[in-house]
C-alpha cells in the first residue's frame, strides 16, 4: 500500500542496463521488467524503482544521494559485489550504528551497504 508523502519509487541512470540488471541480479537477487530498450523497472527490494539509459552515473562526490541496501554478512556482501565486477570504493568500515562499505557497480554508480 502506499503512504502519504513518503518515498515510494527511485530511479536511477545506467550506462549499461544489461550490465546494471547482471550485477543486481547476480549479487542481490533482484529481477527486472524491461519496459522497452531504456528502461528496467525492480520491485519487492525495499523500495521499488529502475533504471534508464543515460551516460550519467550516481556519486556521492557529485552531490547525488547515496543508496545503502542492508546486508546480514557484510562480508560476504562486499566479495560477491567485487567478484561480480564491483569496485570497492571504501572497504568495510565502522560508524555509529553499524558497518558498510561502498562500491561503484560495473555501470558506475556508486552505493553502500550496511549492517549492524
Amino acid at each position: 500500500m502506499h503512504q502519504h508523502h513518503k518515498v515510494n519509487y527511485i530511479e536511477m541512470p545506467s550506462r549499461d542496463l544489461n550490465l546494471s540488471k547482471a550485477f543486481f541480479t547476480k549479487v542481490f537477487g533482484w529481477a527486472f521488467v524491461d519496459y522497452g530498450p531504456e528502461y528496467c523497472a525492480f520491485s519487492n527490494e525495499g523500495i521499488d524503482g529502475g533504471f534508464y539509459y543515460a551516460d550519467l552515473a550516481i556519486s556521492s562526490q557529485s552531490g547525488a544521494p547515496l543508496i545503502v541496501l542492508y546486508s546480514n554478512q557484510l562480508e560476504a556482501t562486499q566479495s560477491a559485489v567485487l567478484a561480480a565486477g564491483g569496485e570497492l570504493i571504501k572497504a568495510i568500515f565502522s560508524f555509529p550504528g553499524g558497518r558498510r562499505f561502498q562500491f561503484k557497480d560495473p555501470a558506475g554508480n556508486e552505493f553502500a551497504v550496511w549492517s549492524e
